[in-house]
């Protein structure tokens, strides 16, 4: 149960906000959602930057999906496996490596199942949700295998980012659709 009630899926008001969600989500509004609009300021903010790095960035949808799920596994926040494990296999992660990002510390060791690129990810995205700190031979080898900084640093937000979000649901108790 949410520690908050949701609010109506038929919400209509603040209409800038509501429109503005329900035409990222493709016209419906989520439990996030509804939980996000007791503030209409945070929930117009949140799906604004969350759009950015959702579809605004180069990086790698695969990177992309796989750092959104492995900090909803481990801050337990089941509602971000379940919202972008269908995300992640469709940008091409097998069902091997689905399991094996369950245990995201084994899955970054794991070089059978995952390439140079993938580890070094994991490690950024573990030791950002982690201790915060990312070691110079994490980031290191992430500069090493990405193309860019760019990509470098969307990885970096992507991961605080989801950081975010898997705090908001537990503190709150959102959960899965």
């Amino acid at each position: 149960m949410p520690r908050l009630p949701y609010l109506p899926e038929d919400l209509a008001e603040p209409k800038d906000v509501v429109d503005a969600i329900r035409k990222r989500r493709g016209g419906r509004l989520g439990e996030l959602d509804r939980m996000l609009l007791h503030c209409p300021p945070v929930a117009m903010g949140w799906n604004s930057m969350l759009g950015s790095v959702r579809s605004g960035m180069t990086l790698p949808a695969k990177l992309r999906e796989m750092a959104m799920c492995v900090v909803g596994v481990l801050n337990g926040a089941e509602y971000e496996w379940v919202q972008h494990a269908p995300l992640l296999e469709q940008a091409g992660a097998s069902p091997a490596q689905m399991a094996a990002l369950r245990d995201p510390q084994s899955a970054q060791q794991n070089a059978d199942l995952f390439d140079a690129t993938e580890r070094a990810a994991l490690a950024v995205v573990i030791e950002m949700t982690r201790s915060v700190k990312v070691s110079d031979a994490s980031f290191a080898a992430l500069r090493a295998v990405l193309p860019n900084d760019q990509q470098v640093f969307e990885l970096i937000v992507t991961t605080a980012a989801y950081n975010m979000v898997s705090r908001v649901l537990v503190a709150t108790g959102v959960e899965p659709e």
